[in-house]
């Protein structure tokens, strides 16, 4: 995937800017044949013709190739990118909810009751957001409580409880997702249009296997 406008990788700017320790391309030097590997097959960070990654995972994978030459780091080098994507993504993607005072959970919540469209159970809700009951319940207790959410008893079983947002709720969703929307498009404008949708659907397929395998809770 090439990031438009000649703008570096997302994962460089924000791990500080120069290659990855030990990387050997500080100052516009390339690293020597040995450092690259070359010769060895290779999965990740630096195949093909075109220059090394710099991204934090790519010094991570330099490093345990000098320690394990034979070592194949292909899979640390598509999923520490990942994990590594979803924690800066989710950093800044939280500054929102910090300022309503409401955690990602708590957020995922109120967002499965708004996407929805109908009032849900706490199981319902737990299966949702990938969730524990117990975690759940608690989350409800806070959000009941600041008036976001609001319970309606079963008639046929008392021990059930309907869950459904309030105006109070629904208003602060609303206000909240165009918010988050907004930034994303501005992070993902470091790929082309076309790499956006091509990452997309590799990323479709991974899940689609992993659920297939896991389960959709991953447990």
């Amino acid at each position: 995937m090439t990031p438009t406008n000649g703008r570096p990788p997302a994962g460089e700017a924000a791990g500080g800017g120069q290659a990855g320790a030990g990387g050997g391309t500080a100052g516009g030097r390339q690293p020597d044949a040995d450092s690259r590997g070359e010769g060895r097959p290779r999965n990740g960070s630096e195949a093909g013709p075109g220059p090394a990654r710099r991204d934090t995972v790519a010094a991570v994978v330099r490093q345990w190739r000098a320690v394990h030459p034979g070592l194949d780091t292909g899979p640390m080098e598509v999923i520490g990118r990942i994990n590594r994507c979803a924690a800066l993504l989710q950093q800044a993607e939280d500054a929102p909810l910090r300022r309503a005072g409401l955690s990602r959970p708590e957020f995922d919540l109120l967002g499965a009751l708004r996407r929805t469209g109908h009032e849900l159970t706490p199981g319902e809700l737990a299966r949702e957001t990938f969730s524990s009951g117990a975690a759940v319940t608690k989350r409800l207790k806070h959000l009941t409580g600041r008036g976001l959410v609001e319970r309606r008893g079963d008639t046929r079983d008392r021990r059930v409880a309907h869950l459904r947002l309030t105006d109070a709720g629904r208003d602060l969703v609303d206000g909240i997702l165009p918010e988050q929307l907004s930034y994303e498009t501005a992070v993902l404008a470091v790929l082309a249009p076309e790499d956006q949708g091509d990452l997309a659907t590799l990323l479709a397929g991974l899940l689609s296997g992993l659920e297939g395998r896991l389960g959709p809770s991953g447990a």
